[in-house]
């Protein structure tokens, strides 16, 4: 087989395009004996890989995301894969960098195209010098557009070669990683180290097997591929601490654990399947359960008598499963029993988009129930606050014995992120239930107090013991219908979440304090929403903008903050509505009577990008995105010109 490479140089062009600090050398026509291998430091690179689910591109992504964040580098993931058992188009995106990574990249540095139709959906995405590394012996590209690096490598039949016939093409996913790690001068030892650890509890065959996929591509003759090597520049970490690496779902999981959480119930359904895994994995570690229930009615009714049982409890889903559960979380309310629930959000309604990101469950959150049933509702901006939003939330649900909400959603829980070592000496908590007997005259609904149970079996002095029941009740936790009583236990349970409200830190604002423009977001838009003020500042503008983890109650002191600007743009991945305003634009325009506050949303299941925030927010002042947009930007009423002809179909996998 001929292994000699084609290579096509884009005029003007160099050969690989990461943002570097050098300036890169011109790239090798094919045969060429001479090349400068000398690595070249850079401090920033987008690399896309694109291919089907079932090549293992995550893993090959995955592998690389953990080896950035073992080598003390920011990092961010982004993929999608597709929502059929059967598999098909797929994507892995890494952003690895010596500074800050805050988004996981507008536009790639270096795509791999496994197939043909890798590199027709994703052509576009590729950065005009950017280098386009596929496989030759299935894409065929069109060299005559000369605005990229073209790199054939025949990785289909290497790999067969290396492995045997017996092996097909299974490895061509390791194989890559090998050649990207000899291209980037990464860790080769870390590396190896990772892929034992992988594969470590299945046969050593398999190990010994990717290992040999990876050799061979590590040693295939990359000089003859691309006149330079890359290197990330590495600066030292100042907080001291070691960088672990985890993904969204991970970080939830082990922030419930670090938070006390013991026991939860839950149904499997993705995005939030991966959570329950962990859950019943480690939970019997620290003495406690996780229980797969029957149906999603049956697991929350099960977390619900754990925390009965004084024993903070968890349960989670994605937005169908929650809308089953809807009925015993308002018994929660209406009984004050603390419990968390979890929504991973993906897109619906329905069955909708399985395995996209959106934000389109807030409303669900906050009003989903029968009759007045307040809720708690944080979310989480990023992985790292994943981690931190569970301890959170089981501070608020144990304080004000009430359900609280996690939104994630699939971005978040999908992501791969790098983030300093929580100190677990200073935040674990012992979730033992306190049996001290009580004092005579104890009322869980006392009126002027804000709901504390005590775990059965306390011993109470006066033999007077109270009831926990779905039905209204006084303040024993007796049945009644009084007028009265249901009116004063209704403002009970909705006052404890004003008190809450009061305690709330107001939000820190970044970029300019005041302005013409405060972008507002929440969730997983916390990124790409900053990237966006950092370009609009440095093109002149006067942006903000501010990021809600405590969604409802919101934090006291906002309107004194959007007083500020001249405008207030919410940034939400969800529809604009009947009225032309995202599902937090209209409860901020409800909460604060503001005409100001408008919104840019989009619903086409994938994440933001820098530049189409700057698109929608700011029209006709930036580069167009290259791609897909559904969503035109706002004009002054809020509305959204849609353009019906733009709204084609989208490649799935294509982001």
């Amino acid at each position: 087989m001929n292994e000699t490479p084609v290579v096509k140089q884009a005029e003007g062009g160099s050969a690989a395009s990461p943002t570097s600090t050098a300036t890169p050398a011109s790239g090798a026509s094919p045969g060429s004996d001479r090349a400068d291998l000398r690595p070249e430091n850079i401090q920033d690179a987008v690399i896309r890989l694109a291919g089907n689910s079932q090549d293992g591109i995550q893993t090959a992504g995955a592998f690389l995301a953990r080896l950035a964040g073992r080598s003390d580098h920011d990092v961010m993931t982004y993929m999608t894969i597709p929502a059929t058992i059967s598999g098909g188009p797929s994507i892995f995106q890494v952003r690895i960098g010596s500074g800050e990574v805050l988004s996981a990249g507008d536009e790639a540095d270096f795509l791999v195209a496994f197939y043909q139709h890798s590199y027709q959906d994703h052509l576009d995405f590729l950065r005009e010098g950017g280098v386009l590394l596929y496989d030759s012996d299935n894409v065929e590209p069109n060299l005559d557009d000369k605005r990229f690096v073209y790199v054939g490598v025949p990785i289909t039949g290497l790999t067969v070669e290396a492995l045997g016939g017996t092996a097909k093409d299974k490895g061509k996913n390791i194989f890559v990683l090998g050649l990207i790690s000899k291209i980037f001068n990464l860790d080769v030892e870390k590396l190896k180290k990772l892929i034992t650890e992988k594969f470590g509890g299945k046969d050593q065959s398999i190990v010994n097997t990717a290992l040999m996929a990876f050799q061979a591509g590590y040693a295939y003759p990359v000089g003859n591929v691309l006149t330079k090597h890359y290197r990330f520049e590495h600066f030292p970490k100042t907080s001291g601490r070691a960088q672990i690496t985890m993904d969204g779902n991970q970080a939830l999981a082990y922030g419930l654990i670090a938070a006390g959480v013991r026991y939860g119930a839950g149904y499997p359904i993705t995005p939030w399947s991966s959570i329950m895994e962990t859950l019943r994995r480690e939970l019997p570690k620290y003495g406690g359960i996780f229980v797969q229930a029957e149906d999603e009615l049956g697991a929350v009714s099960l977390a619900l008598g754990f925390s009965y049982s004084g024993y903070l409890a968890v349960t989670g889903s994605a937005g169908p499963g929650i809308s089953l559960k809807a009925e015993a979380i308002g018994w929660a309310s209406m009984a004050e029993i603390p419990l968390i629930v979890c929504n991973i959000q993906r897109g619906g309604p329905s069955t909708g988009l399985p395995t996209n990101v959106e934000q389109s469950d807030l409303h669900q959150a906050i009003f989903g129930s029968h009759g007045d049933s307040p809720r708690v509702v944080l979310a989480a901006a990023s992985v790292e606050d994943c981690f931190y939003i569970a301890i959170e939330a089981a501070r608020i649900a144990r304080k004000y014995s009430t359900p609280v909400f996690i939104l994630s959603d699939t971005s978040l829980a999908t992501r791969i992120e790098a983030f300093d070592e929580p100190d677990l000496s200073k935040l674990m908590v012992d979730p033992k239930p306190d049996l001290t007997p009580r004092e005579g005259g104890f009322k869980p609904y006392d009126l002027e107090r804000i709901t504390q149970h005590i775990p059965p079996g306390t011993r109470i002095l006066d033999g007077k013991y109270p009831l926990i029941g779905g039905l209204e009740h006084d303040e024993m936790g007796h049945p009644t219908g009084s007028p009265k009583l249901h009116m004063a236990m209704t403002a009970k349970r909705r006052n404890k979440l004003r008190k809450l409200a009061e305690e709330i830190p107001v939000p820190e604002v970044y970029g300019d304090q005041e302005g013409d423009t405060l972008l507002v977001g929440w969730g997983s838009t916390y990124g790409p929403i900053h990237d966006a003020v950092k370009m609009g500042r440095e093109h002149g503008e006067k942006i903000g903008a501010l990021h809600l983890r405590h969604v409802h109650p919101l934090p006291n002191g906002l309107e004194k903050i959007f007083a500020k600007f001249k405008r207030v743009v919410t940034v939400e991945m969800n529809d604009q509505g009947l009225y032309g305003y995202g599902q937090l634009g209209t409860i901020l325009r409800a909460r604060y009577c503001e005409p100001k506050i408008q919104s840019v949303t989009k619903t086409d299941g994938l994440t933001f990008r820098v530049k189409e925030i700057l698109q929608g927010v700011f029209p006709g002042k930036f580069v167009s995105v290259r791609g897909y947009s559904p969503n035109r930007p706002v004009s002054g009423n809020g509305e959204q010109d849609v353009d019906v002809a733009r709204a084609e179909s989208i490649a799935q996998g294509a982001g």
